[in-house]
């Protein structure tokens, strides 16, 4: 920092009443300044145990500081205390994780007396100026525990559930928490991974982490601090005081008062959190907290402490006065309860050592003041705009004058392969002596020459006297990122989804489609048993043991009316004989389309090596590791010489514009012409737009061909297509109208395939077979018929979100007219657009008087499916162009398009709508970098059905992007869409079902494929009856959907491995095996080996055991014939073919014993024949 050498550190300048200015402190450099005054304030005797406080602007500029301290002060401790994410006298609460990380943050403040290392707390201006429960009531609520520790199991539950964690049956989020026998486990915020605590009687016998996916042990701990997570609790005290404060301040309670209601029975309540003063004697400020800290200001504080503060007393007022009378009463809190008014913010700040960063100078005699002496660093944006790819060279000449004048240089980038690619590019303009590192004191410890690249996401880079930052931002423009989440979560979630539920349909691969009924307990062989009951037509029942659940598939969706078959019918049989017949011609169709294309040729496209980096660094995210596959791979397909014609799957604005991009760069680097064919002109302008400026500053000539453009236009166009002046056309289907003739045609793009008719796919195919085809579709193909497909169609699928698409923080609340209106001028003051969505057309004339009436301020359009194309187009045309502010619309808005400046979307009636509608319509907000909103509101006053509440929880729930994929796909499993192979698809689907219709057609591909040309025998499931217990007992594992979930999981393991680690998997997660559950796994095994020998029933009782083989065949009848004769007396064939053994086998033990080994001698004698004759068919065993 410059200073002249009188000067003292600006941490000796800093008291009370006698606030310091920090001039010259450029974007960027906050970081620096900071730390620096923090380890000088931490080394000053009797320093506060808090170093700095700092307040923010808002939170993504605390974001944004964290990332700085962590680089420039590895050393320092950095606290977050973000606000609250919901408005003033909002509906809804705070965001769970958020109110936690407050909690974390509280708790360490209040607890700590005095640190090692300097330590800093970021917070927001809103979060500041707002007030939290008192140090005394924080220091108390936490709860400590070790191995060792008498505790109680029920007082630490009373504690979880009094402290807001919620019981589930199976630990996944934060705020979870689960109870098995003598095991608790929970998931506190905060913490990277949930916890798992081992009771015996009450002592903790151990606390050990595990890991959420796998539910499996990750590593023992010595000990847990639990801290709430809710700032208040609900307990008989708390509930009392809230009612009392609320008659006080509101007079009695109407009976419509929910609020008020909910609390009296000691329910929490969407909102509740506003009336947070009503729950406690008193409530501290955050400065209560750092008694003696320093507070730094950012620059602009002070305005938007004044902004909030009017903010706060204008919702106030807007909620005393209730817009219409009908709605669901509010009753607000004055402000200075719950929020710090004007003049004790003021004086709060004027009681401490204040310290204020401005980016600009001071003049002298301005009171304290030191000059920092940073400023903001060069902006390559001029040198981009002349031309994009000369924008290297400028960094390196600007990185060699920066050295010239004996600075150290930084390059800061905002991700791992973001520095990885400039690595590249910057070596390739003549920069080499490049260096990673990870802090700023790696970067002290180089030698000057040496240029610095970090991964810091900084804004805008500056320069001190000594050292340059230059910014990512700086030489390319915007950069969108976001951290790294590992993302595996999803998956589980739907398998919890999709386990069976009473009632659903489901079929049997013998006995056709049933109803499941539930898991019953049955009486087998002498022994309990867990069987799954299973209902047909004419009432009767089929109950099956759990260990040949895998014979059961779901039918598919509940609403669908199907027919229930008769058990022992005919019916069933021929259908699925028919079934198999026309599943087999069609994996014969999709296997001759494939093995034609592998004999046609097409050019050889490999991309010049540098260009394509260069080309790749324009583009301002980083790639998602599905997106990075998708890209490589088309890219080797394009190199092969053979047509390429690839599938790319993945949720809107997930970037398979950008796979496009890449496909078309190489190919027109290449001399080769694209042809991108998109379905509506207005995707087409879109298109047109993003390839011109992603080609802006190469040899590359883009044209537009659609009913947008002038005729004189089209006729430059067609004529640059066909003498080759134009390289990339972007228009509708008309492209592929016989009028155009393309110079050199090598790839064509198509958007949103499903949305061409018949003749333009023929015309496609056609295509298909001479230049290579991209599609593109946003339409999920279910997973499974991917497989199916394999080899027929390549296909990638992106299913991670990109980056720094927020996740769109979602609403659900009761129509509420203040709310709807906020919502929208919220959206129209930020500049930004909404939609509106309603589930019917007869609901948007009401819609619009409700907006007409309510919402004068913004200009709203209406449209809607029924309207004629043209018009339609229009419409949307003008609201892309920012016409409109509000687009009142039925859920056309789901199709294909991308309106970045919409950020806010309005559900009506969101009850109405299937789960994967409504996540389809919400990815359509926050594709930009703001945070974006989505609303669902409900009926006021009236109850849902328990469905639509359970999707609508979902929903909330899948903040995470990405599980939107898997829910379409799964939503898709349930309606079976994604017709692949023409129309007929959907009804072979209703005759057996989705699963195993998926099930049917991967083996007919496989076994034609293999050469195999006979149709696929059916799946089977050995029938073993040995009268052990064979089931997992419900004091063991009490949740019924985890139980059934558990089981089907089972029926899938066929090696003895996997059965090991699934039963390590048990101890691990709910204690010690039972017996049961010991010879639930001992079948399990028993079956693996009985499908290997072809037993299909074997039973063994107190005398011996009797076998029978499926269709009375053993692979080796020789070496049976032996192993009979060798066994002497105890064994002989009986006329019906069956084996049978006598042995003395009283106790069940002996019998599981007895008969894995008898089956293991058959498994390895069924071996040696596969061995010797792989080909040999198989021979009746007759003895």
């Amino acid at each position: 920092m410059a200073r002249s050498p009188a000067a003292k550190s600006p941490a000796e300048l800093l008291a009370p009443d006698r606030p310091l200015t920090l001039a010259n402190v450029a974007d960027g450099a906050e970081g620096l300044v900071v730390a620096d005054l923090a380890k000088a304030v931490a080394a000053r005797a009797n320093a506060p145990a808090t170093s700095a406080v700092v307040i923010c602007r808002d939170g993504s500029r605390m974001a944004a500081l964290a990332r700085q301290l962590t680089f420039f002060a590895p050393q320092l401790e950095v606290l977050q205390f973000p606000a609250w994410d919901c408005l003033p006298y909002d509906r809804v609460s705070p965001h769970a994780a958020i109110v936690a990380q407050r909690m974390t943050a509280l708790s360490r403040l209040a607890r700590i007396k005095g640190r090692e290392k300097p330590a800093v707390l970021l917070t927001t201006v809103n979060a500041a100026l707002q007030r939290v429960p008192s140090r005394g009531q924080i220091a108390r609520q936490a709860l400590s525990a070790a191995p060792g520790n008498v505790l109680g199991m029920e007082g630490v539950i009373r504690w979880l559930e009094l402290n807001g964690f919620i019981r589930s049956s199976t630990v996944r989020e934060p705020g979870d928490y689960a109870v098995r026998g003598g095991i608790l486990d929970l998931f506190a915020p905060g913490m990277d991974l949930p916890v798992r605590l081992d009771f015996f009687g009450d002592t903790i016998e151990t606390i050990r982490s595990f890991d959420p996916e796998t539910q499996l042990t990750v590593m023992d701990m010595r000990g847990l601090d639990l801290v709430p997570v809710a700032e208040f609790q609900l307990t008989t005290d708390t509930i009392r005081k809230f009612r009392t404060g609320y008659v006080a301040t509101f007079g009695a309670a109407g009976p419509d008062d929910i609020l008020y209601e909910a609390v009296s029975e000691g329910r929490r309540h969407a909102g509740m959190e506003h009336w947070l003063p009503l729950f406690h004697d008193r409530m501290d400020t955050l400065f209560d907290y750092l008694p003696g800290a320093p507070v730094v200001l950012e620059n602009l504080v002070e305005d938007a402490a004044r902004e909030r503060i009017a903010q706060i007393a204008d919702y106030y007022e807007a909620r005393k006065e209730p817009l219409a009378a009908e709605s669901v009463p509010y009753k607000p809190l004055p402000p200075d309860k719950l929020y710090l008014p004007e003049a004790e913010w003021n004086e709060r700040l004027g009681t401490s050592a204040l310290a204020k960063l401005t980016p600009f100078a001071v003049p002298d005699g301005a009171g304290a003041h030191v000059d920092v002496g940073t400023r903001q660093g060069k902006n390559f944006a001029a040198e981009r705009t002349e031309n994009a790819a000369g924008v290297f060279d400028a960094v390196t000449k600007h990185v060699m004058a920066l050295q010239a004048d004996g600075k150290r240089v930084i390059i800061a980038l905002w991700s791992e392969g973001a520095r990885e690619r400039m690595k590249h590019v910057l070596a390739e303009h003549g920069l080499h002596n490049l260096t990673n590192v990870g802090s700023w004191p790696d970067v002290l410890g180089l030698a000057k020459p040496q240029v610095a690249l970090a991964v810091l996401g900084l804004e805008t880079g500056f320069e001190t006297e000594d050292a340059a930052v230059v910014g990512e931002q700086d030489i390319l423009g915007d950069r969108l990122v976001r951290p790294r989440r590992a993302s595996k979560r999803a998956e589980n979630f739907i398998a919890e989804v999709t386990s069976l539920s009473t009632g659903d349909l489901v079929v049997h691969v013998d006995h056709g489609i049933g109803r499941f009924i539930g898991l019953q307990n049955i009486e087998a062989a002498g022994a309990p048993h867990d069987c799954l009951e299973i209902q047909y037509a004419e009432g009767a029942k089929l109950y099956l043991p759990v260990e040949n659940i895998e014979l059961l598939s779901r039918y598919g969706s509940e609403d669908t009316g199907a027919e229930l078959d008769r058990l022992g019918g005919t019916g069933w049989q021929t259908r699925k004989a028919r079934m198999k017949n026309r599943i087999r011609e069609i994996a014969h169709e999709l296997i001759k389309i494939a093995a034609e294309r592998k004999l046609r040729e097409a050019p050889k496209l490999v991309p010049p090596a540098g260009a394509m980096d260069e080309f790749a660094a324009g583009f301002p995210y980083e790639e998602t590791e599905d997106q990075q596959s998708a890209i490589d791979a088309t890219l080797d397909d394009l190199a092969t010489g053979r047509p390429m014609d690839r599938l790319i799957c993945g949720d809107v604005g997930f970037g398979k514009t950008e796979v496009a991009l890449r496909a078309a760069f190489d190919t027109v680097m290449n001399g080769k012409q694209v042809a991108v064919v998109v379905p509506t002109t207005l995707l087409a302008r879109q298109h047109t737009k993003t390839f011109t400026e992603r080609f802006r500053g190469f040899p590359v000539q883009v044209g537009q061909a659609s009913r947008l453009v002038t005729s004189t236009e089209l006729t430059r166009v067609k004529k640059g297509i066909a003498d080759g002046g134009i390289d990339i056309v972007v228009g509708t289907h008309a492209l592929l109208g016989k009028a155009i003739k393309f110079k050199d045609l090598g790839l064509v793009i198509v958007d949103e395939e499903q949305h061409f008719g018949v003749a333009h796919k023929e015309r496609l195919k056609a295509l298909r077979a001479e230049v290579h085809v991209l599609t593109l579709t946003a339409t999920p193909i279910p997973r499974t018929l991917q497989l199916a497909l394999t080899g027929v169609r390549d296909l990638s699928i992106i299913a991670s979100p990109p980056v720094d698409r927020l996740a769109v923080r979602t609403f659900v609340s009761p129509f509420d007219p203040i709310v709807v209106r906020e919502a929208l001028l919220r959206e129209r003051y930020r500049g930004g657009q909404s939609f509106y969505v309603c589930p019917r057309i007869e609901d948007l004339a009401g819609a619009k008087d409700f907006l007409e009436k309510h919402v004068p301020e913004v200009k709203v359009t209406v449209a809607h499916g029924q309207m004629p194309p043209q018009v339609l187009e229009d419409i949307m045309s003008a609201f892309y162009d920012g016409k409109f502010d509000v687009l009142l619309s039925t859920t056309i808005v789901e199709s294909g398009l991308d309106i970045p400046a919409a950020n806010t979307l309005i559900v009506h009636r969101a009850d109405m709508f299937g789960l994967a509608q409504l996540y389809q319509l919400r990815g359509r907000v926050g594709r930009s970098k703001l945070r974006a909103y989505a609303l669902f509101t409900l009926p006021e006053k009236k109850k849902i059905t328990p469905q639509a509440e359970r999707r609508l929880k979902v929903l909330q729930s899948l903040d995470t992007l990405g599980a939107g994929f898997q829910l379409a796909s799964h939503d898709l499993d349930i309606r079976g869409a994604g017709n692949l192979l023409g129309d007929e698809q959907s009804g072979h689907i209703k005759e057996v079902g989705f699963e195993l219709y998926q099930q049917m057609l991967e083996e007919a591909v496989m076994s034609l494929k293999a050469g195999i040309a006979e149709p696929v025998a059916d799946r089977w499931s050995p029938q073993i009856t040995i009268g052990t217990p064979v089931l997992i007992p419900e004091d063991y594992v009490a949740d019924l959907s985890v139980r059934l979930a558990l089981y089907r999981r089972l029926a899938d393991l066929e090696e003895d491995q996997d059965i090991e680690a699934f039963g390590a998997e048990l101890v691990d997660r709910f204690g010690p095996l039972p017996d049961e559950v010991e010879h639930l796994l001992k079948i399990v095994a028993i079956k693996a080996m009985c499908r290997k020998a072809n037993v299909e029933k074997i039973e063994a009782g107190p005398k011996g055991a009797v076998l029978q083989f499926r269709d009375n065949s053993f692979a080796n009848p020789e070496g049976l014939i032996a192993f009979i004769s060798k066994q002497g007396a105890s064994a002989k064939v009986r006329p019906d073919m069956k084996v049978v053994l006598f042995y003395d086998w009283e106790k069940p033990a002996q019998r599981l014993h007895g008969t894995t080994a008898v089956l293991r001698n058959l498994v390895r004698i069924a071996g040696q024949a596969k061995a010797a004759a792989p080909a040999a068919p198989k021979q009746k065993a007759s003895a």
